[in-house]
């Protein structure tokens, strides 16, 4: 589990509690910030927008994304390096036809694709042309996620505005009604604070930490690309290490060590 997403929500709620708590009234408080209204106005227009705008498909997949936060990285490097260090080895020992029997315990189904065009016999360059069209294809379901949550982003503080206005128009309107003015003015100011609340808190974040995981899987796919064609052209295992490597900060080349190395 990812708990830096966890923690930086929990902190940011946390924060605005403090905020409305720590006044004269204390938890007291609390009530004045609820105010059905405005939820609908702010949170139901901003996600009637975003359905606006996408297609029912990937609205339910990018809503779902949020769940991807809080999940721990499947990319492990170092396991990436060491599955592909293990079939460089089989490779220089027993030839690319001995791969097929090797990739029967790979998970990763983008490994196994690549490595079964390597056993294959194709040509290293359409083998380089096949993984990165999926790349792009991968890269580009990530990005219409990303760009769902950006849309809400954008789309709280817009509503969040609209709902001030509907509060604005409603108090002029009954200016002679005391009464009246406190509920309109609550509707006024509560749709910007969640408006605000929905893009800063919610939305920004989430987009932000999607595309950190995005960035993560895209390199270790590349990692595996290279890995491939460096086992595909005969390379020495060791040598393919190092170049792997490459790809890593100095702190994660570190902590993989030399251990994944062959001959």
């Amino acid at each position: 589990m990812d708990i830096a997403s966890l923690i930086g929500m929990g902190l940011g709620a946390a924060m605005v509690l403090f905020g409305i708590v720590s006044g004269d009234q204390g938890f007291g408080a609390l009530g004045n910030f609820v105010d059905i209204p405005s939820v609908i106005i702010t949170i139901g227009g901003s996600v009637a927008g975003v359905i606006g705008c996408n297609a029912m498909p990937d609205v339910i997949s990018g809503f779902k994304g949020i769940t991807l936060i809080f999940k721990g990285s499947k990319e492990d490097a170092g396991a990436v390096i060491k599955s592909i260090i293990d079939l460089s080895n089989v490779a220089r020992k027993e030839g690319l036809l001995a791969l097929d029997e090797a990739s029967n315990g790979i998970e990763d189904p983008f490994l196994r694709k690549g490595v079964m065009l390597v056993v294959d016999g194709t040509d290293p360059e359409l083998v380089r042309g096949i993984l990165e069209t999926d790349l792009v294809c991968i890269e580009e379901r990530h990005k219409k996620v990303i760009a769902l949550w950006e849309k809400w982003a954008e789309l709280g503080p817009a509503w969040g505005m609209i709902g001030t206005l509907i509060g604005l128009v409603n108090m002029l309107k009954m200016l002679d009604d005391p009464s009246a003015i406190g509920p309109n003015m609550a509707v006024a100011l509560l749709t910007t604070l969640y408006g605000s609340l929905i893009a800063n808190w919610l939305c920004n974040p989430t987009a932000s930490k999607l595309k950190v995981k995005n960035a993560e899987e895209i390199m270790m796919k590349e990692v595996t690309v290279e890995g491939l064609l460096s086992i595909q052209a005969g390379e020495n295992p060791r040598v393919i290490e190092e170049k792997l490597k490459s790809f890593l900060s100095p702190k994660m080349r570190e902590s993989l060590g030399s251990d994944g190395g062959g001959e």
